[in-house]
């Protein structure tokens, strides 16, 4: 319990930080159901533990001593949030507190009036952050709270906090409510959506406090951050034998720190250990990543792992000749030949089996995936890298180039795109970020970003290259056979009556990139016999036969197949100018299962086309 003033007329940053510590820690009790009830955009049950670790990463924030500036308080947040969002929930909310933050960032103390301000600016930062913003979400309660605020704060002329917050509490409750009949998916579970629920758990914890003075005590969780020892490191170098920069945190009761070090000095260099008993953060320089996290997990749990590729880094830092560097992230499946030739640098997606976490192609490989997918029996999830994720690597690779590009995931699919563009902003090296909506994914992503490395290898500079990557978009296609939909059922991307009614009549799905971005089911295959020149038909039937095409095909553990399908196209389609096999990803592989194929097609185009 904390006292505070009957009537609250100004709230100054220590309030506001009391405020928040009872809203956070709200939320991290209500994490599992907030879980319970996540059925949209996936039932994927994972949104109150990334709200929980997105805003859990703000208390050691709230709990610094002598942040009397409100501004700056609100700035250390929103960076924080950037840095720690995960999901879309958490993303948004980033978003939400960036808003206010950069419409408070000169006061002192909120008044009611600045208060709703700030919250108003907040909810426009997160209906903008999204390329396709849907009501019956957290944006609809987000927005619920910001209207009752501006209009209750417009008509009292009191100013009087408690009463304000009262009032906008129903309307987010009330907005809340309405979720329910707003979106199919939470009309058929008979459940309102978790991310405006878990924005709603906040705002009644901030209005416990601010209304009644009552504090949520502190949820016994040490692994949000609050004991861990920040440790700076210091950047001398790297020995050239060790290719990966390598990062995570052990979580446990009674951590041996001497023995972790010891057993992690065998494995490279430039080790790093700081922490307590309860958290450990682990920094060293390897070349197998997933052997640092194997031998953290021995220690206590595991998490937040990173890896960056020190050895492409060191090239971009030396002696570039390109005018940019290109980046995308790991949705997109490129074979690695092209990724060391055109110097492409990636951010891993996260894969999740269960309570075991991988960095995508980087701690775990496609084979590993793909008998982990057909033998585990949790599902796995694949989670967007954080905005964090990418900031880190844009701001390495502006320094170095005045311009970067990076090539995302169709933002019609999943969040990474608007991570992207959120780390993009943030950014203040030198260099200008441009990200790119591929408006596609796997393969198809693949080609354009390795089409716009080839801009950068033939000396074009940014904006020629732009130009030329946004003409090739819209002659890029992915197709997908998808010949058996368990893993589809199992990851809640297909119901289970549908694959009932494909198996029933013997139809195998197409999936096809569309021009807006999404990803979908055009078509069928019929019968279970012949798929592979089946296929090669459908897709030679969609292309200019009178074109020039590169091409790439991405397979789930049947390289032969993809062969066969591979010579059965080009004899199909004469134009092929240049094609590849290569081993696909979890970001898309995860829903196809092992036997998936996936081809990638690409009006051929030289950047001297552009020149």
């Amino acid at each position: 319990m904390t006292a505070r003033p009957a009537s609250l007329r100004q709230l100054g940053s220590d309030q506001l930080a009391l405020a928040l510590r009872s809203g956070i820690h709200r939320v991290i009790h209500e994490q599992e159901a907030l879980n319970t009830i996540n059925v949209f955009p996936v039932a994927d049950g994972d949104t109150g533990t990334n709200l929980s670790l997105t805003l859990g990463a703000v208390l050691p924030v709230l709990r610094r001593p002598g942040q009397s500036h409100l501004g700056l308080l609100l700035a250390a947040i929103a960076d924080t949030l950037l840095d720690s969002a995960r999901g879309n929930s958490g993303a948004i909310m980033a978003q939400f507190f960036q808003g206010m933050s950069d419409t408070a960032e000169r006061l002192n103390r909120f008044t009611t009036h600045t208060f709703a301000q700030a919250v108003v600016a907040g909810s426009e930062y997160a209906h903008d952050a999204l390329s396709n913003p849907r009501e019956g979400t957290i944006l609809s309660a987000i927005n619920a709270f910001a209207t009752s605020l501006q209009k209750h704060a417009a008509a009292d002329d009191g100013g009087d906090f408690g009463k304000l917050m009262q009032q906008a509490l129903v309307a987010c409750r009330e907005a809340l409510t309405r979720t329910q009949t707003q979106l199919d998916e939470l009309r058929r579970a008979g459940v309102v959506d978790a991310g405006a629920k878990g924005f709603a758990v906040l705002v009644e914890g901030m209005s416990d406090f601010i209304v009644h003075g009552k504090s949520m005590p502190r949820p016994d969780m040490a692994d949000l951050g609050e004991h861990l020892i920040a440790a700076v490191v210091a950047d001398a170098g790297h020995d050239p034998r060790f290719l990966y920069c390598t990062e995570c945190i052990v979580s446990g009761e009674h951590i041996d720190r001497r023995k972790l070090r010891e057993a992690l000095s065998q494995l490279g260099d430039s080790l790093v250990l700081a922490g307590t008993k309860r958290k450990a953060k682990i920094h060293i320089h390897v070349n197998e990543p997933e052997q640092v996290f194997r031998l953290a997990r021995r220690f206590g749990t595991l998490g937040a792992e990173k890896a960056d590729d020190m050895h492409r880094q060191q090239k971009s830092a030396h002696g570039a000749q390109a005018q940019f560097a290109v980046i995308t992230d790991s949705a997109a499946d490129i074979d690695d030949s092209d990724l060391e030739r055109l110097d492409i640098h990636m951010v891993p997606l996260r894969v999740q089996f269960g309570d075991r976490g991988y960095l995508d192609k980087v701690s775990i490989s496609a084979e590993e995936f793909f008998e982990q997918l057909a033998s585990n029996p949790r599902h796995p999830t694949t989670s967007q890298p954080s905005p964090g994720d990418f900031r880190r690597q844009y701001q390495f690779l502006a320094s170095h180039y005045a311009d970067v590009i990076s090539v995302n995931l169709t933002g019609s699919v999943s969040g990474t795109l608007q991570a992207a563009r959120a780390a993009a902003a943030r950014t203040d090296a030198s260099g200008t970020v441009h990200v790119v909506n591929s408006l596609n994914a796997s393969l198809g992503q693949g080609l354009i970003a390795v089409f716009a490395a080839e801009c950068a290898a033939a000396g074009m500079d940014a904006r020629t290259a732009l130009a030329a990557i946004e003409s090739v978009i819209p002659e890029t296609y992915s197709f997908g056979l998808v010949r058996d939909l368990r893993y589809a059922v199992r990851g809640g991307r297909v119901p289970g009556t549908r694959k009932l009614l494909a198996d029933i009549l013997r139809i195998t799905p197409v999936l096809l990139s569309e021009a807006d971005g999404r990803i979908s089911a055009r078509g069928v295959l019929l019968g279970r016999h012949r798929l592979l020149p089946k296929f090669s038909r459908y897709i030679a039937g969609r292309l200019d036969a009178a074109a020039k095409w590169r091409m790439a095909i991405g397979h789930a553990m049947c390289r032969d197949e993809a062969a066969e399908l591979e010579q059965l196209l080009r004899d199909r389609i004469p134009g092929v100018v240049r094609s590849g096999i290569t081993e696909l990803g979890s970001a898309l592989g995860a829903h196809g299962g092992p036997g998936t194929i996936v081809v990638g097609v690409q009006r051929y185009r030289s950047p001297q086309d552009f020149s």
